[in-house]
């Protein structure tokens, strides 16, 4: 089935002649097949976007909130069917995917708090007779590049909620391999009452992809993805004079200090690293783990894996499901490949899964990597898929060192009982999301979700108030009314009274 891509709550049929396949992850079927949209079609989104920012800007704070309210309703309304149909294209098993479309309500909830949210701040009589009043207005036309592994919580949490309750409009370039959900939900937010214009979508290659960072209207650019491109999309977009907000790479790494509970630090362990088949920047593909209780740890670590259910993504009792391409599969195979070839010690192997009746599946079972050294490529690259790789420490400090070393920082966590470790690790960790015996430290949503090092570009993240103020600029107005005798003033001092010192 072919698809179209919106403009102005209109679905259209692309001029292009090419068109990218999207499967089930579960079958290696084709579904559907979406348009590498023209670079014309794009302009005609950003341009739909631009013509409709003055009426939507304008639009009282309480109606755009009233719209997230009721996106929120049908969201909730449509939850299975949004489910079903991200387990499909991406192979997360349904209780993974159902998260996907919960944060992405979560955060809709939060900017249905937006008039709150958006509050400036005053303060009269600055100077004799002055006031000063800080309002948040919004910018214009923000775009949105989606990856493939949140097709729901990430343009439709990440990016889009607030950056319409805020006044702005939206051009969306969802994930090619994964844009089915995506495309489900901007029916049902028009369906809600979306004005034309507001939240527009295309499906397209990078190098059509370019124009939305660089077009003079887009003001504002978001992006997920991989570190070398989200690079790229900092420093074009920033030299083109545009807010930029790149959450990239991650490979997050947990340290076991000996004390810690291993059987239920190893459950931890094994929702975070093989949890969506460990494609998420918030998995927890590195474990650090104290020597004395390694061996103990790794066994008790391989025999909770092994018992892991992998099947069809829309099976309810599969725990595992596929990755999300044949391309990925095979990614992680050269991965796991290479791991051997470096001299890590291979102790669950997920290579040759065959699911029964799914034979044709992106399948890879999870993975586990012992004596992981310096230098070795599957314990520092991120890999996106169920792999978890073993470092062993003599103690917290080399631990530590080891864990900081890494060039990104997006997560990082500790297990332990320790009240000292657990805030000497909070204080001194590179991590931007710090968890003490959390194994997936991801905020709710009336926090920023903030990476760190190379996991991030920019100076805002989003969700919480970096999101808002990320969509928003400060106005300043400073105002003073003249009594009668100060209508007859014919001097003004060089700073008009705002300086009160002498």
């Amino acid at each position: 089935m072919r698809k179209k891509y919106c403009v102005n709550n209109e679905w259209l049929e692309s001029k292009t002649t090419k068109y990218m396949p999207v499967t089930d992850s579960s079958t290696g079927k084709v579904i559907a097949e979406v348009p590498c949209c023209t670079m014309d079609e794009v302009q005609q989104a950003i341009q739909a976007a631009s013509q409709a920012f003055p009426g939507w800007s304008n639009t009282p704070i309480t109606k755009r909130s009233q719209l997230l309210f009721a996106a929120k309703q049908i969201f909730d309304e449509h939850l299975d069917e949004l489910v079903v149909l991200c387990a499909k294209e991406l192979g997360k098993n349904i209780d993974e995917a159902k998260g996907d479309i919960l944060k992405a309500i979560e955060v809709t909830e939060v900017a249905c708090g937006i008039p709150s949210l958006m509050k400036g701040e005053s303060l009269m009589n600055v100077s004799t007779g002055i006031d000063t009043v800080l309002y948040r207005e919004p910018l214009g036309v923000f775009a949105g590049i989606a990856p493939f592994n949140f097709p729901a919580m990430i343009p439709f949490g990440w990016m889009i909620p607030l950056a319409i309750a805020t006044g702005n409009t939206f051009v969306l370039k969802a994930a090619s391999m994964t844009p089915l959900t995506s495309m489900r939900m901007l029916e049902l937010l028009i369906e809600a009452g979306l004005p034309k214009g507001v939240v527009n979508l295309v499906t397209c290659s990078r190098n059509e992809a370019e124009l939305l960072l660089t077009d003079p209207a887009i003001k504002g650019v978001c992006f997920v993805g991989s570190t070398p491109i989200g690079l790229h999309v900092y420093k074009t977009a920033a030299a083109h004079g545009k807010r930029v907000q790149c959450q990239t790479e991650a490979k997050n790494h947990a340290l076991v200090l000996a004390d810690a509970p291993l059987e239920r630090v190893a459950a931890a362990v094994i929702n975070s690293g093989f949890g969506c088949a460990g494609m998420r920047c918030m998995a927890l593909p590195v474990v650090v783990v104290e020597e004395s209780v390694a061996d103990e740890f790794v066994k008790i670590l391989v025999s909770q894996a092994k018992d892991r259910k992998i099947g069809c993504a829309y099976d309810p009792e599969a725990e595992l499901g596929p990755v999300v391409s044949a391309e990925h599969k095979q990614f992680v195979l050269d991965c796991i490949d290479k791991g051997v070839k470096e001299g890590a010690t291979l102790v669950l192997d997920g290579r040759g899964v065959v699911v029964p009746g799914y034979e044709d599946g992106f399948f890879v079972g999870p993975t586990i990597f012992d004596h992981v050294k310096p230098g070795m490529t599957v314990g520092e690259s991120e890999i996106f898929g169920p792999v978890v790789c073993i470092k062993r420490v003599k103690n917290f400090e080399e631990g530590l060192a080891i864990m900081n070393e890494s060039p990104f920082a997006n997560g990082s966590a500790i297990f332990t009982q320790s009240g000292h470790y657990a805030r000497e690790f909070a204080k001194r960790t590179d991590g931007g999301m710090v968890g003490v015996n959390v194994g997936i430290p991801v905020p709710i949503s009336a926090f920023p979700f903030s990476g760190h090092k190379q996991s991030f570009f920019g100076d805002l993240h989003c969700m919480g108030n970096d999101g808002v103020a990320f969509f928003t600029e400060a106005k300043c107005v400073t105002s003073r009314w003249f009594d009668e005798a100060e209508k007859k003033v014919t001097k003004v001092s060089t700073w008009e009274g705002t300086i009160t010192r002498s």
